[in-house]
């Protein structure tokens, strides 16, 4: 029997691969994150460089897309290395390293998106008050939060599972997950356990927060079509946004405690990264199609590139 002082390495064993379809997975995986670097490089470009988008909406999307650029580096090179090499392994240190930026990158998501709800609800439901309540300090404080809140609570996580004593040190998932850790505990593990739910209804605080503030836009908007106009614009996106990361975590979530080993393999693969896979394509695309500054901005530089 094994414990955590004798494990040096964490093998990961969700990726069945064969020489055949490794050659499908390796160029389509590089691909998709070629993809997700573009989308979301241009898109924090184009809000930087433009300064009229110096606005909290944009300067919290482009947060949005550089999260996502964190949290795909936390799997991406890894799993592309996986898919050359011939022995899908792990160092017990940097199988830390990938829960913390997993998780910590999930939840900066969902701070960010609570962020952008609060935004639209002053902007819509509060607009006389809009620009002294969302000052540059505001924005700043919005944007330090949603990174320093998430790393504190992943750190929290990593620390209690890191002193668990572990009786195994086999992973049945493409990438290190604290449950997955957790689960190869020689002893109980109530205080984790406690500590999980804890984060999660806090979390849950966070989804019932957004709700509120659309339930309030929603009652808003219907009172003119200027609003009902500006709902589509700006809010509509960020819906949808939420919407998208919300399944994507919850499939997660629910595959992770509650996964059968009868589901097809292929199937939980992809439940399991579907969340890395999904929102950081889909939130910066929505974002360039949906909001009229943006995609004015950008069709402007395609313009100048000809």
């Amino acid at each position: 029997m094994e414990n955590s002082s004798s494990i040096e390495v964490f093998y990961l064993s969700g990726l069945n691969k064969s020489p055949e379809n490794q050659h499908v997975y390796f160029p389509l995986t590089l691909l998709l994150y070629i993809v997700i670097i573009f989308v979301n490089l241009r898109l924090i470009s184009i809000i930087l460089l433009e300064k009229t988008l110096h606005e909290p909406m944009y300067l919290l999307l482009c947060n949005l897309c550089f999260n996502g650029l964190y949290g795909t580096a936390g799997f991406y090179p890894k799993f592309l290395s996986d898919l050359l090499s011939d022995s899908n392994v792990i160092s017990h240190h940097g199988c830390f390293l990938q829960v913390f930026v997993l998780y910590s990158s999930v939840k900066c998501d969902f701070a960010t998106l609570t962020a952008m709800a609060y935004d639209r609800y002053v902007a819509i439901c509060k607009p006389l008050v809009y620009h002294s309540v969302m000052t540059d300090q505001m924005v700043f404080k919005l944007i330090a939060f949603c990174w320093i809140f998430p790393y504190f609570t992943s750190t929290v996580v990593i620390i209690l599972s890191s002193t668990l004593p572990l009786c195994g040190s086999h992973i049945d998932k493409l990438y290190c997950e604290n449950w997955a850790i957790v689960k190869l505990s020689c002893k109980t593990t109530t205080l984790n356990d406690v500590t999980g739910y804890i984060v999660t209804f806090v979390y849950l605080g966070f989804a019932f927060f957004i709700i509120f503030s659309y339930l309030k836009l929603i009652a808003a908007c219907t009172k003119s079509k200027e609003d009902r106009l500006k709902f589509t614009k700006t809010c509509l996106p960020h819906l949808l946004a939420v919407i998208n990361f919300t399944i994507a975590i919850v499939f997660d979530l629910m595959y992770s405690r509650y996964g059968s080993t009868n589901i097809p393999h292929g199937l939980r693969n992809f439940f399991a990264v579907q969340f890395l896979i999904i929102p950081p394509i889909f939130n910066p695309v929505i974002y360039g199609l949906k909001m009229t500054e943006v995609r004015k901005r950008l069709l402007k530089q395609c313009h100048y590139l000809k």
